[in-house]
């Protein structure tokens, strides 16, 4: 770490220097060693209810810049004879303008910065020259979206589309140091505004990056700059930005290896994704192959495509317990047998999947005319991204708590059918309770098979509930230029959702939190990680793709040396090779965060996975920090 990146560091967790200004007031905040600048410089978060948890088109905005762009608009509008175009067309153009004024006037106020103020004489306007006006683009991007209301914008396949940049630098005899350095100081700038963006808590932001992955041939595409944004993030020890790891079958265990290091860390990634499952998921939801090979993740993880794909990836969630929850307080008493209740069941979520579609048939979200312009084919099509403007619209259902709901029903199966040791009434009457005076019966239930134990019934249920969603979300019209996709993932449902549900037949009481995503019930106690990766891995979740991961939270002291490190990243290549499809790890440690919890002051920059990204433990709602807590860390 060079002294600049060092000063830079410093500076970042000094925030002292914000002052509540407007965006029209606001003067440039840069230190000695900060060339990239565009910080908000408020202490308020920025507006919320815009648009975004999509990636903008950065390879073509580095490659065209605004000018660009415009030509682009200044082509179709003479092409088009529609007077809406026309002037949706202008729109655009007019806010591309204002983001170069924004710039330009920027600009004649950091004139004591030569490098930054040079760079701004280009870019914007004019497409990159360089990697530094590269990563200044994408900084200036990030500043004017957020600052029109955009939210969770993530960063794409940054080591793809920088890679020219990084490459035409290395040949211009720029050395790796100082690519290396421009590389740091733009991670550290990405962080300085962290906890201004707009989300359920602060570190929620978006910003995600895809590394790797592999080519239409099967050919790996990890490369240098990859490698050096895995040694950037190592060393820098920052929330963002937050690392997803693109990988398959063929990804060797070296490189499993060097991203357990970044999970020793506790920063809750790299999150992984199994190009093997992804690919041929999506591609079974219409995205044209060459897409479906460029996929990146969302703000969490739901995989979009990158410029092309406006999707609306958390448009509603399917609340599994609560369906069956409904079914089994409805059904039960007239049922004879447990294939009869499965039978209501599935119907049961046919039902909610009917309703959800319907439900958000007719909301829109609003337009943000830069964001469009950011975007592949509005400056084409002249119209906003969600309304035909990209080549993608679809929309995502997040499948929350899988494993409280199969839990409920194997514990249905065992003790009210197979071995009759709890009548269907009693059953109801406990659930009705919240189980007070029920404890028995309680038990009873939590005794029961769990996924999550490689048991092949409570597994078997699993997969036949998943079979059931996807089969009556996937490929349905949303009514807005779209489809549906069905996932395994829930946010911040786990605590939204469950809030909502009472008693559950796994004998978790009313408003327990359900499991984070697709992971196994919050009092499961597995028999090992390897019984977790056997369960979650049975079904094809080529057929459940809208993203969701198996998330496991490993104690601190299986990683405390390298013998540790190895055994997890072969771990994690088994579930690659198994089939699944999405993994992120949590390296922690259960009394550290009860102390954290108590004595704040002592732990400022404890980092922890929270659902989809990481962020401060101490910035989090309790709520959110006893999930946390609770959840089973797995020990040698």
């Amino acid at each position: 770490m060079t002294k600049n990146v060092e000063l830079l560091l410093r500076q970042l967790k000094d925030k002292s220097y914000r002052s509540l200004r407007t965006m029209e007031k606001e003067e440039p905040i840069l230190y000695p060693v900060d060339y990239f600048g565009f910080h908000i410089g408020t202490n308020e978060r920025l507006p919320s209810g815009g648009s975004g948890n999509l990636t903008p088109a950065y390879d073509r905005v580095i490659r065209m810049g605004f000018d660009g762009l415009r030509q682009e608009l200044q082509r179709a509008i003479a092409c088009t004879e529609s007077y809406e175009e026309k002037a949706y067309g202008r729109k655009l153009m007019e806010t591309l303008d204002h983001g170069v004024a924004v710039c330009d006037a920027y600009r004649e106020r950091v004139r004591t910065n030569s490098r930054l103020y040079e760079a701004l004489g280009r870019v914007p306007r004019k497409g990159a020259t360089s990697f530094y006006e590269a990563c200044l683009t994408i900084i200036i991007c990030i500043y004017l979206l957020r600052t029109s209301r955009g939210t969770h914008l993530g960063l794409g396949r940054f080591d793809q589309y920088m890679y020219p940049y990084y490459l035409a630098d290395k040949a211009r005899g720029v050395t790796e140091e100082e690519l290396f350095e421009t590389l740091e100081a733009f991670f550290i700038s990405l962080n300085f505004d962290s906890d201004l963006y707009t989300g359920v808590q602060q570190g929620d932001n978006g910003q995600s990056m895809v590394l790797g992955g592999f080519d239409m041939d099967g050919n790996s595409v990890y490369n240098e700059l990859s490698d050096l944004c895995m040694d950037a993030s190592l060393e820098l020890n920052l929330i963002d930005p937050k690392i997803n790891l693109r990988v398959g079958k063929k990804t060797p265990i070296e490189m499993y290896v060097k991203a357990t290091y970044l999970t020793k860390k506790g920063l809750g990634f790299p999150q992984y994704c199994n190009d093997d499952v992804v690919v041929p998921g999506l591609i079974k939801l219409g995205y044209d192959p060459e897409d479906a090979q460029n996929y990146v993740v969302a703000a969490c993880w739901e995989y979009i495509i990158p410029g092309r794909g406006a999707d609306v990836v958390n448009r509603g969630p399917m609340n599994f317990p609560l369906v069956i929850n409904r079914v089994i307080k409805e059904k039960l008493n007239s049922c004879s047998n447990f294939e009869e209740l499965m039978t209501w069941v599935e119907q049961g979520i046919k039902q909610e999947c009917d309703r959800i579609i319907e439900s958000y048939r007719d909301r829109k979200r609003m337009d943000i005319p830069l964001l469009s312009a950011l975007m592949d084919g509005c400056t084409k099509r002249l119209r906003p991204m969600r309304e035909g403007g990209v080549k993608y619209i679809n929309f995502g259902c997040h499948g929350t708590g899988i494993a409280n709901a199969t839990d409920a029903l194997a514990a249905v199966k065992l003790c009210v059918f197979d071995q009759k040791r709890i009548c269907p009434q009693q059953l109801l009457e406990a659930l009705e309770a919240d189980f007070e005076g029920f404890q028995e019966i309680r038990n009873l239930l939590r005794s029961c098979p769990k996924m999550g134990n490689n048991d092949p019934m409570a597994d078997e249920i699993a997969c036949r509930i998943m079979d059931c969603f996807s089969k009556n979300m996937n490929n349905r019209p949303n009514g807005q230029y779209g489809h549906w996709r069905a996932g395994t993932g829930s946010a911040m449902e786990y605590l939204w959702s469950a809030a909502k549900c009472g008693a559950t037949a796994d004998g978790r009481k009313a408003g327990t939190p359900y499991s984070s995503s697709f992971s196994p019930s919050m009092d499961v106690k597995p028999t090992g990680l390897l019984s977790v990766i056997q369960s979650f891995t049975k079904y094809d979740m080529t057929e459940i793709i809208n993203g969701g991961p198996l998330t496991l939270e490993i104690h601190d002291s299986v990683l405390r040396n390298d013998i540790g490190v190895e055994k997890t990243a072969m771990l994690v290549k088994l579930f690659i090779d198994r089939g699944g499809h999405q993994l992120q790890l949590n390296s922690i440690n259960r009394e550290r965060l009860i102390d954290a919890q108590e004595n704040p002051e002592k732990y400022p920059n404890l980092i922890v996975r929270v659902w989809g990204w990481s962020g401060y433990f101490n910035e989090l709602d309790k709520a959110y920090q006893d999930h946390i807590i609770n959840r089973l860390a797995y020990q040698e």
